[in-house]
């Protein structure tokens, strides 16, 4: 026997002796996994259906704030297939707008993201986590709690990476969800968290989680003030994946893992029992793929486009991905950058194929599939000159007609300064 299979033989020896906290039955079982990493913006419902095609076996969606989640009502859009959490925005009021537009908080595909997704719950509130979880349970594989994100809108209020210094809260959190959503829905509880400064921190930090209940846990392998930039800091986690398996609770590992042949390798060097994928995935989704050989970006690309037109994607989110998936340097990369519209951006790749649904989507959703986008909205000069922008406000104001052309009298308009026309600029369509 090799070394190499001695030590898989070791290691599935020691899987079955060591205990497992029970995976409740509409739950998932992370042990084996190759996932999806949550990402604001990159975590949206065409992206997580890209990477499953590809071959991801769970999907985590972006971090969704629970205040944001309690107070939506739950739909289903016939249109698109897809379970839609939607709320009226305030716009600034106590009672929004009876004519505003629904604002879509959260989306599922129930049919491809069956017992493969888990919602990702930004929170610093034992009860509002329970709240917004209720909402969410019944069409998701489990809740995870980020208790990781460094940036501030995560960890304004005390959720996200603040969690990792109130380490009472977060627990109580988590037992919270565990008797609360584990016990009426059926589903496992878990928590993402970064490194600490030292490993005996981290390790004290990961003995008192790992006796909550939950049945995962995701270690990012840096600590709160790293960058992305920044290379992973493995030393402390093949300690934190000893912890967890000692209590039966499986051990997920994240950053820099590239393909899912990188995080088999990576499993196997640390003993943590799956991973997550994140900036390769944003780049290129076919780094899940079971061969093991990377697509082609246009191949990647046409995909992409095909899921997020079929349940109708917000267009400013599938352009950002477009930018994150088009080489830079390439001149499909500028064009994509003008491109305000669906329609355009299939004509400039050359999928003439995809034009026609393009076009339905355009009209959808209510952009100019051969202009400028949504129609421009007026400018407010008083807020711009609020805003500090007094050169704007004044250029809008000489925008307006002359008094003459408004019907003041003469004397009225010499008083006025006789301030001459100005035609206003062309193309200020709003892109979304």
């Amino acid at each position: 026997m090799s070394a190499l299979e001695l030590s898989v033989f070791t290691r599935a020896i020691r899987s079955i002796m060591a205990p497992k906290v029970p995976i409740p039955r509409n739950g998932v079982d992370y042990r084996g996994k190759i996932v999806l990493a949550p990402m604001v913006r990159s975590g949206e419902l065409p992206s997580r259906l890209l990477a499953l095609h590809y071959g991801a076996d769970l999907v985590w969606g972006p971090e969704t704030v629970d205040r944001s989640m309690i107070g939506t009502t739950r739909r289903f859009n016939p249109d698109t297939q897809t379970i839609e959490w939607t709320r009226k925005p305030s716009q600034g009021a106590k009672t929004p707008p009876a004519d505003v537009k629904d604002s879509i908080i959260y989306r599922v595909h129930p049919e491809k993201e069956r017992r493969k997704l888990i919602f990702q719950l930004g929170t610093s509130d034992p009860d509002l986590a329970v709240q917004a979880a209720r909402l969410v349970a019944a069409d998701v594989a489990g809740i995870d709690v980020n208790a990781g994100c460094p940036k501030p809108f995560s960890t304004h209020g005390g959720m996200g990476a603040a969690l990792l210094r109130t380490p009472d809260k977060l627990c109580a959190i988590l037992e919270a969800l565990v008797r609360a959503i584990t016990f009426e829905f059926e589903i496992g509880i878990s928590v993402k968290i970064r490194i600490l400064e030292t490993a005996a921190e981290t390790e004290a930090l990961v003995r008192r989680l790992v006796t909550t209940g939950i049945t995962g846990l995701t270690v990012h392998c840096r600590t709160t003030p790293m960058r992305p930039r920044e290379r992973a800091v493995r030393g402390q986690l093949r300690m934190v994946a000893d912890v967890c398996r000692s209590a039966g609770v499986a051990c997920v590992m994240n950053g820099d893992v590239e393909t899912r042949q990188h995080a088999l390798a990576l499993m196997e060097e640390y003993g943590v029992d799956g991973a997550m994928i994140a900036t390769q995935a944003e780049k290129n989704a076919s780094c899940f793929r079971f061969s093991g050989d990377i697509r082609p970006w246009e191949e990647v690309v046409e995909r992409y486009l095909r899921c997020a037109m079929d349940v109708e994607n917000k267009f400013g989110n599938t352009k950002y991905m477009l930018c994150q998936q088009v080489p830079g340097k390439s001149q499909a990369y500028r064009h994509i950058s003008a491109c305000k519209s669906y329609t355009k951006v299939c004509e400039m790749l050359g999928y003439d194929h995809l034009v026609e649904r393009a076009r339905e989507v355009d009209a959808s959703l209510d952009i100019d599939p051969d202009g400028s986008g949504k129609k421009a909205k007026k400018p407010n000069i008083s807020a711009l000159a609020a805003g500090g922008q007094m050169a704007e406000s004044r250029a809008k104001l000489q925008d307006k007609k002359g008094l003459a052309e408004r019907g003041v009298g003469a004397q009225e308009e010499g008083k006025a300064g006789r301030q001459s026309a100005v035609q206003p600029a062309e193309g200020t369509g709003i892109s979304v």
